[in-house]
């Protein structure tokens, strides 16, 4: 009743006051949506946490950039939500600097040991990677320090100072962590330091229960003091090093001090008047930008948001840009990877004429031999804006939940197992090698036209390139603000074969009836679903000092804005 009531008190008391453009264009009366967007003239976090949202606007309200406010809420994702995140996971970040007027991206996915390659594994006796050997060098902190010494306002210690608190004082279990705690947690009971640290007698936290890691704020403290050097080296390096010898692993002292970060330029495409961008590979944001010049080339605005020919099109998209995706993605320094061909909308026109009435369950990938003829799951993302409208799109991942479930002594963080992406198929874009980056899940995103700019992001594995590709329709097809986006319902292709697809249910019943008839296997999941992926977002519009912010409810998260300043 009281949607209905706030309808009619817009209807007639508010409506004749907003009539400007800049409020028209953002909304629409005949969608709904559950939360309102964060609006305010100074800046905005919004993470999948309340908690780390609140620490990432202390650092702005501290006088932060939105790059130290960014680093801030991360790490206390870190301490929040352990199996998603931290310091033993990579990064990668698209950074808007307003005053210079341009984008840059920074790639702080850690690559797999020098002497860790398919015949190292052979010489063993090993067919397949063990855990230990999916330990690829943890990004994080090192992408940390590069963005903090690029525009940081603040020192190090400065903005991992609310983290460190709430690993020493401890954070309240949120009801979803508390789920995935016990789901990902549990299976690494036997794990002897994982269980000591985050299964505290024997069992993952309750919803509600006070959870402190005074190992992880000492580890938190080391990087405050000396940036990436009391992470790389020293006694969290040592602690690293010595659980590897003790497993028969291969990472030596030096794999872990020599890794850099790179600075690298995104990569667009436009999408109807509007300019998206993505981090090249080793990630997978070509199959969001693939994706979307398929879509192009249907009306989708015109067949309406979640109709059966819009979706059954979006779905079909994912399958001819997924299949690029898996066939050609791996790591640019090890193998050529025809990026420009792949994101061309020459090729999007040529795999926009495969899509038929019909679901196809099997795709191949693009031939694309005279172009190569010289070629030998669980995250979290964040997103700020500050006062001075600079943007940061960072999404940072631990790999699988809790990544390996390994956890070196006293450290009081998991070690990602990023190098499972890797394939053991020798001579192709993704093999192992030594020093090299496997496919990337992790994406953050980015797009603008004359007048607005969104950083933009939804976690969630594979699915991130497709919720990806919904998000920029929402937007741009149907004119929804970024709240309304992130809320939409969404479907999401799990794997890279067979039809089968996965929606949530408020998906229209004939839509989803239809969508069968079409020879799609589809599975309707409740609305919100978590594995459709989980979101947040901040735009800044050019014809406005005000700045929005969005979060998933999928999540526990918030738009948080910075304290309005006052003396």
């Amino acid at each position: 009743m009281h949607r209905l009531i706030k309808k009619l008190v817009a209807a007639v008391v508010i409506a004749p006051l907003i009539s400007s453009p800049l409020f028209a264009e953002q909304q629409d009366p005949a969608r709904e949506q559950a939360r309102s967007m964060v609006m305010t003239q100074y800046g905005i976090v919004a993470t999948s946490q309340a908690v780390a949202s609140q620490a990432g606007a202390a650092v702005l309200a501290k006088g932060g950039s939105a790059v130290d406010a960014a680093i801030a809420a991360n790490a206390a994702l870190g301490v929040i939500e352990p199996m998603m995140n931290g310091v033993g996971g990579d990064l990668f970040a698209i950074v808007y600097d307003a005053k210079a007027k341009r984008l840059y991206g920074l790639n702080a996915s850690g690559w797999a040991p020098k002497n860790l390659s398919i015949d190292a594994l052979k010489e063993k006796g090993l067919a397949k990677m063990r855990t230990v050997d999916q330990i690829t060098v943890p990004g994080t902190v090192a992408g940390w320090d590069a963005l903090q010494k690029r525009w940081g306002k603040l020192s190090m210690a400065e903005e991992l100072a609310p983290a460190v608190a709430l690993a020493t004082q401890g954070i309240a279990v949120t009801e979803t962590d508390a789920d995935n705690w016990k789901t990902y947690g549990m299976p690494f009971l036997k794990n002897p330091e994982f269980a000591r640290v985050f299964l505290p007698d024997g069992k993952a936290p309750l919803a509600g229960q006070l959870f402190k890691n005074p190992e992880l704020a000492e580890t938190l403290r080391l990087i405050g003091k000396q940036g990436r050097d009391g992470f790389y080296k020293g006694q969290t390096a040592s602690a690293i090093l010595k659980l590897e010898r003790e497993l028969g692993g291969f990472m030596e002292a030096d794999d872990l001090a020599d890794f850099q970060p790179e600075w690298i330029d995104p990569v667009s495409t436009t999408y109807r008047g509007w300019t998206i961008y993505e981090m090249p590979p080793n990630g997978q944001g070509l199959a969001a930008l693939q994706m979307l010049n398929i879509m192009e080339n249907y009306p989708i605005q015109e067949w309406g948001h979640n109709s059966q020919k819009s979706l059954h099109t979006e779905i079909e998209a994912k399958k001819l840009a997924y299949a690029d995706l898996q066939h050609y993605i791996g790591d640019p320094h090890a193998t050529q990877i025809p990026t420009r061909t792949l994101i061309s909308k020459e090729l999007a026109a040529k795999r926009a004429k495969l899509i038929t009435n019909k679901a196809a369950c099997n795709v191949l990938p693009s031939d694309l031999t005279e172009q190569l003829s010289h070629q030998s799951s669980d995250t979290t993302y964040l997103s700020v804006v500050d006062r001075d409208g600079n943007e940061v799109s960072l999404i940072q991942s631990n790999a699988g939940a809790f990544g390996g479930g390994l956890v070196a002594p006293g450290t009081g963080f998991p070690l990602q197992n990023r190098g499972a992406g890797f394939t053991l198929k020798p001579d192709k874009p993704n093999t192992l090698r030594p020093r090299t980056r496997p496919l990337h899940t992790i994406i953050p995103g980015f797009m603008q036209n004359d007048k607005r700019r969104i950083a933009f992001g939804i976690m969630g594995g594979f699915n991130q390139a497709q919720a990806h590709a919904q998000f920029v329709s929402n937007i741009v097809d149907f004119n929804m603000n970024i709240q309304e986006a992130l809320e939409a319902a969404r479907f999401t292709k799990r794997d890279f074969e067979g039809c089968g697809v996965w929606v949530e249910n408020g998906i229209a019943p004939d839509v989803v009836a239809g969508l069968k008839n079409q020879g799609h296997e589809v599975t309707v999941w409740p609305r919100y679903f978590q594995s459709m992926g989980r979101g947040n977002a901040v735009e800044v519009n050019e014809s406005s000092p005000v700045h929005y912010g969005a979060t998933d409810p999928r999540a526990d998260g918030e738009a948080v804005p910075e304290q309005i300043p006052f003396r």
